[in-house]
């Protein structure tokens, strides 16, 4: 027998959640066949089989806490596989239910969670169709699916759960001091392991960090101009699209080069100024939000940028980032206005002590002059920083330095 252990993570890594199982009881692997997705504070992990056999035994369950080392499975190298590839019941299980079965004959209840039920298992889905309804308590025999091929997808589930419930006549009240809060309808989702490390890490950074932010606004006139002549070639050129990103790194990285303590860290009474320039870019998943980073970007081109962008962001909406890609960092840019946010105060990125926030571009009358108006492209821009080492002074030069980079991008070539 062959036993399959939580394999070692990442440094700061100690346990994981079991999302689903990817094989059944019963079932013949072969050896570097995904078997289970595990759950981490920061990404979903695929576990492998080592060696190749039949699934022998799970000894958790999807939900169930796991640290690294445990054992959660058990691979029979000389067994062979059953023809249904589920658990078999025991002799004397089987007869106890049979014989509960004669001397009860009213149906079982149902239980509260039907959607990992054997049932379910046979079914077609993808596995983020199965986690969303493991964790609304969805049955996945009642979610009807468009695609031609009968598979359930996420969008299933969600148009599922968005159908309005049979509305149950509510009992008579017992008397007139009931409270209506017991007839309103609510709902209970119990948060995934990363939804509760994001939500720690960000309460944890507004209680230990001196966080402040401070505003300014972009005049993005010359960006646009300059991909509207050269969006076309440069994407023959590079397969990639000129987006804002890669302008707004290049700032961040010119403007970090001009003011360091925003690229530091602090630890203990040290203050630790990095002299490399990794810079996380947060992205929105349905899962929540992911900063993956994009290593030494002061020496990549725009086209470099984009292309790690594009690849870092494929990669989290696809769950399918490496706890590689998302470790480190040095600063922080989050663009908010993707989803039409006109002004915010980005959370900082502990331990790192700046993040910068993108927003709509706005058409806006903007004064040329003291008689003269025109309407510009304007986006507000939003610098949050740990007032622990970085003074105000520098924090407001710093987001001077960017807008001044960005209305005339010119510049972003000849920082070195």
């Amino acid at each position: 027998m062959i036993e399959i252990k939580v394999p070692e993570l990442a440094e700061s890594i100690t346990e994981g959640t079991i999302a689903q199982w990817l094989k059944e009881v019963g079932e013949h692997v072969n050896q570097g066949e995904y078997i289970a997705e595990l759950e981490t504070d920061k990404v979903n992990v695929e576990i492998i089989a080592e060696h190749s056999g039949v699934i022998k035994e799970f000894t958790r369950e999807p939900g169930d806490t796991v640290e690294v080392g445990e054992v959660i499975a058990v691979i029979d190298e000389t067994g062979t596989a059953s023809t249904a590839g589920t658990k078999e019941k025991s002799p004397s299980t089987t007869e106890k239910t049979d014989k509960s079965e004669k001397e009860v004959p009213a149906a079982k209840e149902p239980t509260a969670d039907k959607s990992e039920s054997p049932a379910n298992e046979r079914l077609l889905a993808s596995p983020a169709a199965r986690k969303l309804a493991r964790e609304k308590g969805i049955d996945l025999q009642a979610v009807q699916t468009t695609d031609p091929t009968g598979r359930i997808r996420k969008h299933d589930v969600d148009a599922h759960q968005s159908k309005p419930a049979p509305q149950a006549q509510a009992p008579q009240a017992a008397s007139n001091t009931s409270s209506t809060n017991d007839t309103k309808p609510v709902e209970r989702i119990k948060m995934s392991r990363r939804r509760q490390t994001i939500a720690k890490r960000l309460v944890e950074s507004q209680q230990t960090a001196a966080m402040l932010t401070t505003f300014n606004e972009v005049d993005m006139s010359a960006v646009m101009d300059v991909r509207k002549r050269r969006k076309d070639a440069f994407y023959d050129k590079h397969g990639v699209k000129l987006g804002f990103m890669s302008f707004f790194t290049k700032a961040v990285i010119g403007a970090l080069k001009e003011f360091p303590l925003l690229n530091a860290e602090i630890q203990g009474d040290e203050i630790v100024k990095k002299n490399f320039y990794d810079i996380g870019v947060a992205v929105s998943t349905d899962d929540g939000l992911v900063v993956p980073v994009v290593r030494d970007a002061d020496k990549l081109g725009f086209a470099g940028i984009e292309s790690e962008i594009s690849e870092l962001g494929k990669k989290a909406r696809d769950n399918k980032l490496g706890l590689s890609d998302l470790q480190g960092g040095t600063f922080t840019i989050t663009n908010g206005g993707v989803f039409g946010s006109l002004w915010s105060t980005p959370i900082l990125n502990a331990p790192q002590v700046g993040i910068l926030g993108m927003h709509k571009i706005q058409w806006r009358p903007v004064a040329i002059d003291q008689e003269n108006f025109e309407n510009r492209p304007m986006m507000y821009i939003a610098l949050s920083y740990d007032h622990r080492i970085v003074d105000g002074k520098e924090a407001v030069s710093f987001l001077v330095r960017i807008k001044e980079m960005l209305e005339d991008p010119e510049t972003l070539l000849l920082e070195g």
